[in-house]
This record gives structure tokens, C-alpha cells and sequence, in this order.
């Protein structure tokens, strides 16, 4: 069952990362305004998130990936208050108040594997 959910999570970061090149606007509006090069940003994110994906099937780096996605998940954090912040409705303000206790889950499921 382990392994299940080490798959599970490698499969969603990367298809996560995928969605930075397929769906660039989206990522791009939730980068705030003061982070410089939202583009570049935006495509570097995508890319470790791939990489740190890809990094969690092979085993001698299966630790240091988790390490990485924890990494990358604090250092995203700052899109996730920025997205609760810039919420113009009353559901969407709400849904994306959830989403940031969610990073503290998503932290926890990557330690299992460091």
C-alpha cells in the first residue's frame, strides 16, 4: 500500500508540473505581484515539479525528491495566500482558505518518504 500512495503522489506532481507549460495563465495569475519573472517562475516550478516527480520512482533519490517537494511546497506557499487573498467570491474565498492547511498534508505525505 505504501508504495501505492509514493506513486500516487509521484504521478501528481507530476502532472501537476505538466500544468505549468499547459496551462501557464493559470499558475501565472496566482504568482504575486511582487515575485519578479512570474514567467520564469512559473516555468521553474513546473519543471522541478516534474523533475522532484520523476525523482520519486528511482530509489537512491526517492529521499532527497520528498526533500525537494517539501522544499518547493513552502516555497509555493506565498501563491497559495496570494490566490485567498485575491478570491472575489464569497466560495472561492472559502475553497482556497481550505487549500492552505492542505499544504501542511501535502508536507507530511512527501516527509513519509524523505
Amino acid at each position: 500500500m505504501d508504495e501505492v500512495f509514493l506513486y500516487l503522489m509521484a504521478i501528481f506532481y507530476i502532472f501537476a508540473g505538466f500544468m505549468h507549460f499547459v496551462k501557464p495563465k493559470m499558475y501565472i495569475a496566482i504568482i504575486p505581484p511582487y515575485i519578479p519573472f512570474p514567467r520564469m517562475v512559473n516555468r521553474l516550478v513546473g519543471f522541478a515539479e516534474i523533475i522532484l516527480g520523476l525523482g520519486l520512482f528511482i530509489e537512491g533519490l526517492r529521499s532527497i525528491s520528498a526533500f525537494g517537494i517539501i522544499v518547493l511546497l513552502i516555497a509555493v506557499f506565498p501563491a497559495n495566500l496570494y490566490m485567498y487573498q485575491k478570491a472575489n467570491n464569497r466560495f472561492r474565498k472559502w475553497l482556497f482558505f481550505l487549500r492552505l492547511p492542505l499544504q501542511l498534508v501535502l508536507i507530511g505525505w512527501a516527509y513519509l518518504y524523505t
